[in-house]
Protein backbone atom coordinates (compact mmCIF):
# COMPACT_ATOMS: atom_id res chain seq x y z
CA UNK A 1 0.00 0.00 0.00
CA UNK A 2 1.22 3.30 -1.15
CA UNK A 3 1.32 6.18 1.42
CA UNK A 4 -0.47 9.29 1.09
CA UNK A 5 2.39 11.81 0.42
CA UNK A 6 2.08 15.82 1.56
CA UNK A 7 2.23 16.47 -2.22
CA UNK A 8 -0.79 14.37 -3.04
CA UNK A 9 -2.72 15.97 -0.38
CA UNK A 10 -1.82 20.32 -0.81
CA UNK A 11 -4.36 20.94 -3.03
CA UNK A 12 -7.70 18.38 -2.10
CA UNK A 13 -10.00 19.45 0.41
CA UNK A 14 -10.44 17.82 4.13
CA UNK A 15 -13.19 15.75 3.57
CA UNK A 16 -11.32 13.87 0.59
CA UNK A 17 -8.16 13.56 2.45
CA UNK A 18 -10.04 12.03 5.56
CA UNK A 19 -12.10 9.62 2.81
CA UNK A 20 -8.32 8.77 1.11
CA UNK A 21 -7.50 7.98 4.65
CA UNK A 22 -10.28 5.81 5.64
CA UNK A 23 -10.07 3.95 2.50
CA UNK A 24 -6.26 3.30 3.05
CA UNK A 25 -6.07 3.23 6.68
CA UNK A 26 -9.22 2.20 8.06
CA UNK A 27 -8.66 -2.02 8.54
CA UNK A 28 -5.54 -1.35 10.18
CA UNK A 29 -6.56 1.48 12.87
CA UNK A 30 -9.65 -1.03 13.47
CA UNK A 31 -7.30 -4.08 13.48
CA UNK A 32 -4.66 -1.21 16.39
CA UNK A 33 -7.62 -0.08 18.12
CA UNK A 34 -9.10 -3.73 18.67
CA UNK A 35 -5.53 -5.00 19.94
CA UNK A 36 -6.30 -2.29 22.50
CA UNK A 37 -9.93 -2.39 23.81
CA UNK A 38 -10.55 -6.52 22.89
CA UNK A 39 -13.97 -5.89 21.65
CA UNK A 40 -15.33 -5.78 18.34
CA UNK A 41 -18.15 -3.60 18.76
CA UNK A 42 -16.00 -0.75 20.72
CA UNK A 43 -13.29 -1.37 18.29
CA UNK A 44 -15.49 0.03 15.65
CA UNK A 45 -16.95 2.62 17.36
CA UNK A 46 -13.43 4.34 18.66
CA UNK A 47 -12.34 3.54 15.09
CA UNK A 48 -15.02 5.81 13.92
CA UNK A 49 -14.25 8.67 16.85
CA UNK A 50 -10.61 8.28 15.64
CA UNK A 51 -11.30 9.33 12.31
CA UNK A 52 -13.17 11.89 13.49
CA UNK A 53 -10.32 13.41 15.15
CA UNK A 54 -8.65 13.63 12.75
CA UNK A 55 -11.07 15.28 10.44
CA UNK A 56 -11.21 18.03 13.23
CA UNK A 57 -6.97 18.13 13.38
CA UNK A 58 -6.38 17.73 9.99
CA UNK A 59 -5.84 21.62 9.47
CA UNK A 60 -3.51 21.62 12.36
CA UNK A 61 -1.32 18.49 10.59
CA UNK A 62 1.96 20.30 10.24
CA UNK A 63 3.31 17.52 7.76
CA UNK A 64 6.32 17.00 9.44
CA UNK A 65 5.94 13.39 9.97
CA UNK A 66 4.33 11.15 7.46
CA UNK A 67 0.50 11.03 7.29
CA UNK A 68 0.37 7.35 8.67
CA UNK A 69 2.41 8.51 11.70
CA UNK A 70 0.12 10.95 12.32
CA UNK A 71 -3.23 8.75 12.16
CA UNK A 72 -1.46 5.68 14.50
CA UNK A 73 -0.40 8.25 17.36
CA UNK A 74 -4.03 9.93 17.03
CA UNK A 75 -5.44 6.27 17.24
CA UNK A 76 -2.74 5.22 20.09
CA UNK A 77 -3.82 8.04 22.01
CA UNK A 78 -7.55 8.12 21.51
CA UNK A 79 -6.89 3.71 22.58
CA UNK A 80 -4.98 4.76 26.14
CA UNK A 81 -7.66 7.57 26.70
CA UNK A 82 -10.55 5.23 26.21
CA UNK A 83 -8.88 2.55 28.30
CA UNK A 84 -8.35 5.23 31.04
CA UNK A 85 -11.73 6.58 30.66
CA UNK A 86 -14.80 5.99 33.41
CA UNK A 87 -16.52 4.69 30.53
CA UNK A 88 -14.57 1.88 29.78
CA UNK A 89 -13.82 0.92 33.72
CA UNK A 90 -17.68 0.79 34.53
CA UNK A 91 -19.91 -0.86 31.52
CA UNK A 92 -19.68 -3.93 29.97
CA UNK A 93 -20.50 -3.98 26.51
CA UNK A 94 -21.65 -7.68 25.23
CA UNK A 95 -19.55 -8.92 21.73
CA UNK A 96 -21.18 -11.19 19.51
CA UNK A 97 -19.40 -14.22 18.66
CA UNK A 98 -20.05 -16.46 16.23
CA UNK A 99 -19.03 -20.25 15.16
CA UNK A 100 -18.89 -21.80 11.50
CA UNK A 101 -19.99 -25.29 10.75
CA UNK A 102 -18.31 -27.42 8.14
CA UNK A 103 -19.84 -30.48 7.17
CA UNK A 104 -16.46 -32.58 6.83
CA UNK A 105 -15.28 -34.08 10.26
CA UNK A 106 -11.48 -33.60 9.78
CA UNK A 107 -11.99 -30.64 8.92
CA UNK A 108 -13.64 -29.19 12.05
CA UNK A 109 -11.60 -31.26 14.27
CA UNK A 110 -9.01 -29.04 12.42
CA UNK A 111 -10.28 -25.99 12.83
CA UNK A 112 -11.40 -26.47 16.44
CA UNK A 113 -7.72 -27.46 17.45
CA UNK A 114 -5.97 -24.41 15.34
CA UNK A 115 -8.94 -21.87 16.48
CA UNK A 116 -8.04 -23.39 20.10
CA UNK A 117 -4.35 -22.38 19.98
CA UNK A 118 -4.88 -19.51 17.92
CA UNK A 119 -7.53 -18.31 20.48
CA UNK A 120 -4.80 -19.25 23.09
CA UNK A 121 -2.47 -17.16 21.66
CA UNK A 122 -4.90 -14.35 21.46
CA UNK A 123 -5.87 -14.50 24.80
CA UNK A 124 -1.95 -14.64 26.06
CA UNK A 125 -1.48 -11.39 24.27
CA UNK A 126 -4.51 -10.07 24.77
CA UNK A 127 -4.03 -10.87 28.78
CA UNK A 128 -0.34 -8.97 28.70
CA UNK A 129 -0.04 -5.78 30.33
CA UNK A 130 -0.91 -3.02 27.58
CA UNK A 131 2.76 -1.63 27.38
CA UNK A 132 3.40 -4.89 26.24
CA UNK A 133 0.78 -6.10 24.18
CA UNK A 134 1.04 -2.78 21.96
CA UNK A 135 4.79 -3.61 21.21
CA UNK A 136 3.94 -7.06 20.11
CA UNK A 137 0.80 -6.31 18.37
CA UNK A 138 2.94 -3.51 16.39
CA UNK A 139 6.11 -5.86 15.87
CA UNK A 140 4.05 -9.03 14.36
CA UNK A 141 1.28 -8.12 13.47
CA UNK A 142 1.88 -4.72 12.20
CA UNK A 143 5.37 -5.85 11.43
CA UNK A 144 6.72 -2.36 11.98
CA UNK A 145 10.08 -1.86 12.78
CA UNK A 146 11.85 -1.00 16.12
CA UNK A 147 12.08 2.30 15.37
CA UNK A 148 9.21 2.94 13.50
CA UNK A 149 7.37 1.44 17.25
CA UNK A 150 9.16 4.12 19.44
CA UNK A 151 8.15 6.52 17.10
CA UNK A 152 4.87 5.82 17.09
CA UNK A 153 4.75 4.89 21.27
CA UNK A 154 7.10 7.77 21.89
CA UNK A 155 9.45 5.87 23.97
CA UNK A 156 13.34 5.14 22.79
CA UNK A 157 14.12 2.50 20.79
CA UNK A 158 15.98 0.29 23.76
CA UNK A 159 12.90 0.77 25.67
CA UNK A 160 10.57 -1.29 22.65
CA UNK A 161 13.50 -3.87 22.45
CA UNK A 162 12.99 -4.26 25.99
CA UNK A 163 9.59 -4.51 26.07
CA UNK A 164 9.41 -6.67 23.30
CA UNK A 165 12.05 -9.14 24.94
CA UNK A 166 9.82 -9.09 28.12
CA UNK A 167 6.51 -9.42 26.31
CA UNK A 168 7.84 -12.83 24.64
CA UNK A 169 8.92 -14.33 27.94
CA UNK A 170 5.58 -13.30 29.30
CA UNK A 171 3.82 -14.81 26.68
CA UNK A 172 6.24 -18.11 26.77
CA UNK A 173 5.63 -18.48 30.70
CA UNK A 174 1.63 -18.32 30.07
CA UNK A 175 1.66 -20.85 27.34
CA UNK A 176 3.79 -22.88 29.08
CA UNK A 177 1.37 -22.97 31.39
Amino acid sequence: MQEITVESIQNENVDDVIDEMMKRYGQEILQLVYSYVNNKAVAEDLTQEIFIKCYKAYPTFNKKSKLRTWIWRIAINHCKDYLKSWYNKNVIVAEEKSIEASSNRETVEQTLIQKDEDHRLVSAVMNLPIKYREVIYLYYYEELLIKEIALLIEKKESTVKTRLKRAKELLKDSLEE
